[in-house]
Order: structure tokens, then sequence, then C-alpha cells
């Protein structure tokens, strides 16, 4: 095991950042549901306080996965503004499955990502729950990604993503965290029941 980093923020401070965190996140899915641009500014927002609130609860994968999340939404909320700025709708974007064979492709990525991550963190640093954190971390790779795509596909993974992170932040006694993903987990819920209606009456426009 690696050896352990210093504190760099008061637990007050972690605190207060953590709550902040946690009331952006909760905007951020809210538009998203509803297919807003908007939500990407929220969602930069928030995970910037992450990479320093995860970072200090030992959780480097977490931490380090806010870094790729900061980049993924500017990338992101490009895509969305060029599908729009294309005519498909004046302020909501359109969405679509993947196909199976795709679904097997991110499936198996993901997981080869997942274990490699947690074995290096589980090796090479002092964290406090590598593998857990590292499935967490990997799966939301690819579900940012596909959330930049357009893909119903993203709100399957949040659901998973959510049960498991309720249980690591609950864990890691970071319970404001812990209860934004309890919401979170609500909401993704019901993005993933709006998407697919969404997709259904798309369909039956293209009809």
């Amino acid at each position: 095991m690696g050896g352990s980093f210093g504190m760099i923020l008061s637990p007050e401070t972690l605190k207060m950042l953590e709550w902040l965190a946690a009331a952006l996140g909760v905007i951020n899915i809210a538009l998203l549901i509803f297919r807003s641009q908007w939500n990407f500014a929220f969602a930069i927002a928030s995970v910037s306080l992450y990479v320093f609130i995860f970072f200090e609860s030992r959780l480097y994968a977490e931490s380090g996965l806010q870094v790729f999340f900061i980049i993924a939404n500017i990338w992101g909320w490009l895509v969305w503004r060029r599908s729009l700025e294309a005519g498909e709708d004046e302020t909501r974007v359109a969405v679509r499955w993947l196909d199976w064979r795709s679904r097997v492709v991110w499936l198996t990525v993901t997981a080869a990502l997942s274990l490699n991550l947690g074995w290096l963190m589980h090796k090479y640093t002092n964290a406090a729950m590598p593998f857990a954190d590292s499935a967490i971390a990997g799966a939301s790779v690819a579900a940012q990604i596909l959330l930049g795509y357009r893909r119903i596909e993203n709100w399957v993974l949040w659901v998973a993503i959510d049960i498991a992170a309720v249980l690591l932040y609950i864990n890691r006694g970071l319970y404001p965290t812990a209860g934004l993903y309890g919401g979170m987990l609500v909401m993704s819920l019901f993005g993933l029941r709006e998407w697919i209606a969404v997709e259904r009456r798309q369909r039956a426009t293209a009809a």
C-alpha cells in the first residue's frame, strides 16, 4: 500500500464545500432530466468542488474522476449546443438508445477500466475502498460519455452508480454526499422514464 497524503482543507471548510457541491449537483440533475443544456454549467461547478472533497476523503479515483467530469461536461455542453443549433429542437436535444452490440462493448470496456484502476489504487495508494471506488469511477466515465452522446443507457448506469455511491459515501462519513446520491437515485429513475417517453414520442413523430 502507498503512503498517505496530508490534509489540505479543514473539516469545517470541507463540510461547507460538500453541502454546496451537493446543492449544485441537485440542480444539475433536475436540468438534465428535462434535457436543458444549462445542466452542464451546474455540473462543472459541482464536480470542481468534489475534486477537493473526495481527495480529502482518500477516494482518489473519485477525486481524479472529477477532473475528467470537468472536461467531459465542457465537451458535452459543446455537443448539445451543436445539436440545438442544427435545429433538432429550439431548447431540448433528441435522445436515443444504443444497439445491443454497442452495449456489450461499453460494458466490457467499463468493467476492464474499473478492475485495472482498482488494482492500481490498491497497490500504489492508501485508497480507503479501492475497488468500490474504482467501479463507481469507471461506470461514471461511461455514463458521462453516453450522456454527452444523448444515449438513454446513461440513466441505467447512473441508477447503478447512485446505489453503489450511497453505500460508499455512508461508509466514508460523507453524509451530505450520500444524501445527494440518494436523491439522485430517485431523479435518475425519473430521468430514465422521461427519456424513454421522449424517445417513443420521437419515433411516433418520425413515423
